[in-house]
């Protein structure tokens, strides 16, 4: 049964034994050798394909090119045989650079599985750092799948208690410990060293949202490769006996008193029971459209408006739209953002990405959504678009906020409710909960929808040969040796990846 537990700040006259500290309880939930149960093993093959799906997708994006360059700048360290990076057969590299730049490439489309709660979380982001980890020291894969599902657990379980966004903290603050907790797991470590690196990997990612906010940057993307990075090398210190600042969470002048709810603050953590499976990953979701998750719904719903009322196109037909939606997508995506960045047409893809007018607009005109063909220069500066998306605004309504944060997962919804105005005075009212690919939606996915989406994204770069190769390959991943492991990568055809044309930096 799941444990809550009780966190709180204590002044430094206190006593905390670590036992009782949060990051000692996530160390314990990592080293419990409970077996991973088969739906959530299921799921976990899922979220590999999913991951090398979106990867596959950015092998060419400027800054995979950029963080591929620095990974390849270094050799692999003498621990083990090195990681691979997307894209490359061959070539090895040390796993905290393999995490990091693979972890650019699964994030970089913002298309991969979500999770939110109090807070906000892509939990496919553990997955480059522990599979690095294991394939340089040697892992088969039923550890990696242990491993993983530690990750998750730990991600999902702190995003589900603790929120990082209200006070701009950037939400890859919990990957760090999940990361390293995942590793700890794949390693076999014990309660120390994990207690140690979970400590390591929540101090040195603790970073402002000003990464999301704005004109938004091509850090977007590295940042959770940044937290994945940093447990590696936060476990390897752990390792070699090195400690972590204590108490991390409940210090006085530690992450909650002086970062989130201040000395005053109560979270109730939820976390697996000795012996209990590691089931979060199941709560997961992933993406059909690369964009924002809080537009996956409405992306569904303007793909429906289009065929109902194909008038809305043109935007001399409309008035005005406004989306009444929640808090979070009012504030972070929508015009309640405040960010003009979000109305201009020559803003960068990963603004257009965190702009719901935008993407309203363009799936309304279009019927649907593409991972690039969406993005252009070209497609946001057409003329007719930039009508329509000016007359797109947001706003909050109390009962879709309320929806957004219930723990009922039958409730839980992530869109709203659309009100057009037509310019001859008429209204056209629809809302839509959840996403058509959200387990309640109208079409859940399944494992063949992430083999369909792996395919759609591979075939550009990948060989026919090497798509079966890798799908044959993660669908046998608790069977999988130490060495099939290492094989567990994207091969991108002859000349896609010119590696003399990479960047130079310092390394």
């Amino acid at each position: 049964m799941t444990v809550i537990h009780n966190v709180r700040v204590y002044k430094s006259e206190e006593t905390l034994p670590r036992e009782e500290q949060l990051a000692w309880k996530i160390a314990e939930v990592a080293v419990d050798p409970v077996e991973v149960d088969a739906d959530v093993v299921d799921m976990i093959i899922n979220r590999i394909i999913d991951n090398a799906s979106v990867a596959a997708a950015s092998l060419t994006r400027g800054p995979i090119v950029a963080s591929r360059a620095q990974a390849l700048s270094h050799p692999v360290s003498t621990g083990g045989k090195g990681a691979s990076v997307f894209g490359l057969d061959a070539e090895r590299t040390s796993p905290e650079w393999a995490a990091w730049t693979n972890g650019v490439a699964v994030r970089e489309l913002d298309y991969h599985d979500t999770f939110l709660a109090a807070e906000y979380s892509h939990p496919g982001d553990n997955i480059p750092p522990i599979l690095a980890v294991a394939q340089h020291v040697g892992k088969d894969g039923r550890a990696l799948v242990r491993a993983i599902a530690t990750g998750y657990e730990i991600q999902m379980d702190l995003v589900r208690a603790i929120c990082l966004h209200k006070h701009k903290i950037d939400h890859v603050a919990h990957i760090g410990p999940s990361a390293a907790a995942g590793i700890g797991t794949l390693l076999d470590l014990d309660t120390e060293t994990i207690y140690q690196a979970v400590g390591q990997g929540l101090h040195t990612t603790t970073a402002t949202r000003q990464s999301r906010k704005g004109e938004i940057s091509t850090w977007k993307a590295h940042a959770p490769a940044f937290a994945g990075k940093m447990a590696v090398e936060a476990v390897d210190r752990a390792m070699r006996g090195q400690t972590s600042p204590s108490p991390i969470y409940e210090g006085e002048d530690g992450v909650i008193a002086w970062m989130l709810d201040g000395p005053d603050a109560k979270y109730q953590v939820p976390l697996p029971a000795k012996g209990e499976a590691k089931r979060a990953i199941l709560d997961s979701y992933t993406k059909e459209h690369s964009a924002e998750y809080q537009a996956q719904a409405w992306i569904d719903l303007a793909r429906k408006l289009n065929g109902e009322h194909p008038e809305l196109v043109d935007p001399a037909n409309v008035k005005g739209i406004v989306l009444h939606t929640s808090h979070h997508t009012h504030y972070v995506i929508g015009s309640g953002a405040n960010d003009p960045q979000k109305y201009d047409p020559n803003a960068s893809r990963e603004t257009l990405d965190h702009s719901i007018p935008y993407i309203f607009a363009v799936a309304l005109q279009d019927g649907g959504w593409h991972h690039v063909d969406s993005y252009t220069p070209e497609r946001a500066g057409r003329a007719d678009t930039v009508e329509l998306w000016h007359k797109i605004t947001t706003a909050e309504d109390a009962e879709w906020t309320r929806r957004y944060h219930s723990e009922d997962p039958d409730e839980k919804a992530f869109g709203g409710r659309v009100e057009i105005e037509l310019a001859d005075g008429t209204k056209i009212v629809d809302e839509i909960a959840v996403a058509d690919a959200h387990p309640l939606g109208a079409r859940p996915f399944a494992r063949d929808n992430y083999i369909a989406k792996f395919r759609l994204l591979a075939e550009p770069v990948l060989e026919p040969a090497e798509i079966e190769r890798f799908l044959e390959l993660v669908q046998r991943l608790p069977e999988l040796s130490a060495d099939e492991v290492r094989e567990l990568n994207i091969v991108a055809k002859a000349g896609v990846i010119d590696l003399a044309a990479s960047p130079k930096g310092l390394f």
